[in-house]
């Protein structure tokens, strides 16, 4: 009867941060949709540019995820450990980390741009939509940098609740603005691009002022002998190196996917951006399951308890599933839809359809690498996570450019096979390590 008990228990724990978590993921593609809509009205080029310009982003604040990730899996475990000072040092050492990094990004920003047009194959039609947006929206990376470490932070305390509020916050200071720049003032790509970073910069200050109020008890012992401590802060930087190596990999998988898609023609884009926004709410929403198993089972490993960390696992990567399966559903009977509320133009429309079964395929198959993500955050198993990353990778690329050799494809089938490939050998990967060595995994 108790073992019963704690088991429905952590199905509790598991729901009370997934369920504001998938609230909190979600909203960010819905963010993203809502751009693609604005730009979907006036035209292909104006939707193409803001993917691009988006994608570029993603180059950057995706490989600054590491912040996020590194930052929850320390903090749950020492949560675990009940080791106040500690959980009130990673937050110190994370928050450094970002001002520094917003900073350089901000003062590299002209190299950045024009390695990132370069990377993507932006054509030059559209060159100078995507470098408006980028330019502008470049202004929000401090915040934005800081949001990731807070919001991180708050999940390794077992709180989903304040990231679902800022997230709700952000998105919500981001449709405003964009729709009253866009609509009203007819700003265009810039008026997307200053939305984001009105909003980033409020939810950033929200944020901080919610750990001054809230965790004050974490800064008592804190000092900055030990922020600094030169072997702990090594340690700190080597794990997220390490994650760091990880999202680059992923950033490279995507920037190619989006590389080729701009190469095969501006209707192509347009097509994959709105196509990838099926991805993105996918992705999202099973990732506030990833998320909830990266501070469930980094707080049992630090409270050293396996067996409950293990159970963690397995309902996790349930829950992801079915969740999954509701998304393959959806996207096979509502699919349609979905692509007229993105774009109103005819042509963009009817070249996107024939692509919609990848899209039921994708959370079937991609859905088992997201939870392992965040088993193995919990875990703070980075190197197993970046070496399962780039073996991944490898297959991807050589997948795509194999097909591309030996079969007659469009750009837009050869890139979705390699992409479901992609996941399959991520998952797969991470699924025969996970077999092996369980919670000793590193």
């Amino acid at each position: 009867m108790d073992s019963s008990r704690k088991r429905w228990a952590l199905h509790g724990a598991l729901f009370s941060l997934a369920v504001p978590n998938i609230l909190s993921n979600i909203s960010v593609p819905l963010l993203s949709s809502v751009d693609t809509g604005l730009m979907g009205s006036l035209s292909a080029a104006h939707i193409g540019a803001v993917g691009v310009g988006s994608m570029l982003f993603n180059f950057l604040y995706w490989n600054m995820s590491f912040l996020r990730m590194g930052t929850t899996g320390l903090t749950a475990q020492a949560y675990g450990r009940a080791d106040t000072a500690e959980v009130g040092t990673i937050l110190g050492r994370a928050l450094l980390l970002a001002l520094f990094l917003g900073g350089l990004l901000l003062l590299l920003r002209g190299p950045l741009f024009h390695l990132g047009a370069w990377l993507m194959n932006v054509p030059a039609e559209q060159y100078e939509l995507v470098a408006t947006y980028f330019y502008i929206r470049l202004l929000a990376a401090p915040a934005t940098i800081l949001l990731m470490t807070t919001m991180g932070w708050f999940f390794g305390l077992q709180n989903a609740w304040y990231p679902l509020a800022l997230t709700i916050l952000i998105n919500t200071c981001n449709i405003i603005l964009s729709y009253v720049l866009v609509k009203q003032y007819d700003y265009g790509v810039a008026g997307v691009a200053y939305g984001t970073v009105g909003a980033q910069y409020v939810g950033a200050t929200v944020g901080l002022l919610l750990i001054g109020w809230r965790y004050r008890s974490y800064w008592s012992t804190v000092t900055w002998d030990t922020l600094l401590h030169l072997q702990a802060f090594r340690s700190f930087l080597t794990i997220n190196r390490d994650i760091f190596l990880r999202t680059f990999c992923l950033t490279v998988v995507f920037g190619f996917f989006y590389s080729q898609s701009a190469q095969a023609g501006k209707q192509v884009l347009a097509v994959q951006t709105i196509l990838m926004q099926f991805l993105s709410w996918m992705s999202f929403g099973v990732d506030g399951f990833a998320y909830a198993a990266e501070s469930l089972v980094g707080k049992y490993v630090g409270a050293r308890a396996p067996k409950t960390a293990r159970r963690a696992v397995n309902i996790s990567m349930g829950w992801g599933m079915g969740l999954a399966v509701l998304y393959s559903l959806t996207y096979g009977f509502l699919g349609p839809f979905f692509i007229h509320l993105f774009t109103d133009q005819v042509a963009v429309y009817e070249a996107a359809l024939p692509y919609l079964p990848w899209l039921v395929l994708a959370p079937l198959l991609g859905t088992p690498c997201y939870i392992w993500d965040g088993v193995y955050v919990g875990l703070t198993a980075v190197k197993t996570m970046r070496n399962s990353m780039i073996g991944a990778t490898l297959i991807f690329v050589v997948g795509y450019w194999g097909l591309r050799q030996s079969l007659t494809l469009d750009t837009p089938t050869l890139l979705w096979t390699a992409m479901l490939l992609f996941f399959v050998a991520r998952g797969g990967i991470q699924t025969i390590y996970y077999k092996r060595y369980g919670l000793a995994l590193s």
